[in-house]
């Protein structure tokens, strides 16, 4: 498997494998094929992805993204996790402070350009953090919104050059919910507090009705910070 055309025939054939497997036999394959080349990625919403890869892989790298924007108790979900969970938690953070950053772009990019602001802050960062790794697992749920409804288990990142696996991409709300309550695990408190989908403090709203993205980037006509597009 050491060639592009190689993975991306891997990634084929295991989404149509791993279609019907369980979150944590999709974990165990992609550990089992990548070992220590495998890395997983958290926003810090809740635990799940660290505890599906804490279960399968002890100590196991986990990268969240520290954009210098985050909520107060996204930063104290973040602590906790290294405190408590067996992973490696890798902090990533961009090439500028958000004072740099407005120092060369002007104040309060995110506002103004806010595709931008994400592409300097989240998508170079994590392209930059997953260049040793062969594969990367990542939260993605079909459920999360009508433009993730096709997300494959397991599918071949062209522009980074690695297999994405995403183990609960099949799961609904209510398997999320019924996941953090079996195992106890701790959530962002914002999740109580009316935020469905947690990013940025500037550009994070509490949702509205029942679209879950309905308060990212509210009133900018913006969906997806462009790191999985």
């Amino acid at each position: 498997m050491s060639t592009t055309l190689d993975l991306s025939d891997v990634a084929v054939q295991a989404n149509h494998d791993l279609e019907g497997a369980t979150a944590l036999e999709i974990m165990g394959w992609a550990y089992e094929q990548f070992g220590s080349g495998l890395v997983v990625t958290s926003s810090m919403a809740d635990t799940v992805m660290v505890s599906l890869a804490e279960r399968v892989a002890p100590g196991i790298d986990v990268v969240f993204l520290d954009t210098g924007y985050h909520f107060v108790e996204t930063i104290g979900t973040r602590d906790a996790v290294a405190a408590v969970h067996h992973v490696n938690l890798i902090n990533v953070t961009a090439e500028q402070t958000p004072a740099e950053q407005d120092a060369t772009w002007g104040r309060d990019l995110f506002a103004r350009d806010p595709d931008q602001c994400c592409a300097l802050r989240k998508v170079a960062p994590l392209g930059r953090a997953l260049e040793p790794y062969a594969a990367w697992a990542t939260g993605l749920r079909r459920a999360d919104s009508a433009s993730r409804a096709n997300t494959p288990i397991v599918s071949w990142d062209a522009r980074r050059h690695l297999i994405k696996v995403a183990p609960i991409a099949t799961w609904s709300d209510a398997d999320v919910a019924d996941y953090i309550e079996t195992n106890a695990l701790m959530v962002n408190p914002l999740l109580d507090d009316g935020y469905a989908s947690i990013g940025c403090e500037p550009c994070t709203r509490r949702s509205v009705g029942g679209d879950v993205r309905s308060g990212r980037w509210a009133g900018l006509g913006k969906t997806e910070c462009g790191i999985h597009l």
